[in-house]
């Protein structure tokens, strides 16, 4: 448990190739299902402020409690994924803590010295932000609201998981707007 905004709870790791990256993690660590999404709509996207439209692909899955993301750029936009890229970083970007009280948790980040470097929303009740400060060569906080159907979807994922037999490794995202 951490006493920065409880536990954490996603590990969050850019790759070059995230078909290669599943098949991995599915394959080798027996991680999956996958629930794959090649364009996550985000919007009201920020990064240092400026808006941009990134073009991101995410893979998400569960190894317990703990869920792991998995991230492709797919266009040249600002971002701390690219930033992490031009680096030659590839691996754990980001750990993520999840809130359902976005607000006040972004208020005691911001009161602890922390910055916002990129943000967003996915989803209804799916904002997002990313804090500049580094505290290992790469790695950064997200702090990231799960209420509505963003939550839906991870208590899903999570489901999903539990006693996977390894069939079905890579399945779509579900329509965040019918959840």
């Amino acid at each position: 448990m951490s006493t920065l905004l409880g536990p954490i709870r996603q590990l969050g790791y850019v790759v070059d190739d995230i078909e290669a990256g599943m098949k991995y993690w599915s394959e080798t660590m027996g991680v999956g299902p996958w629930f794959y999404n090649p364009q996550v709509p985000i919007e009201d996207y920020l990064y240092d402020g400026q808006s941009y439209q990134p073009h991101n692909s995410v893979a998400l899955a569960n190894s317990g409690a703990m869920q792991v993301e998995l991230i492709q750029t797919r266009n040249d936009v600002p971002s701390m994924y690219r930033d992490y890229m031009q680096k030659g970083l590839r691996g754990l970007q980001h750990v993520a803590f999840w809130t359902t009280d976005y607000e006040t948790d972004l208020q005691r980040m911001l009161e602890r010295g922390f910055t916002v470097k990129m943000s967003g929303c996915v989803g209804q009740n799916g904002r997002f932000a990313y804090f500049a400060e580094e505290h290992h060569p790469g790695t950064c906080i997200e702090l990231s609201e799960v209420l509505g159907p963003k939550g839906t979807m991870f208590d899903m994922i999570r489901t999903a998981s539990e006693g996977w037999d390894g069939s079905d490794p890579v399945r779509p995202f579900p329509d965040l707007s019918k959840l």
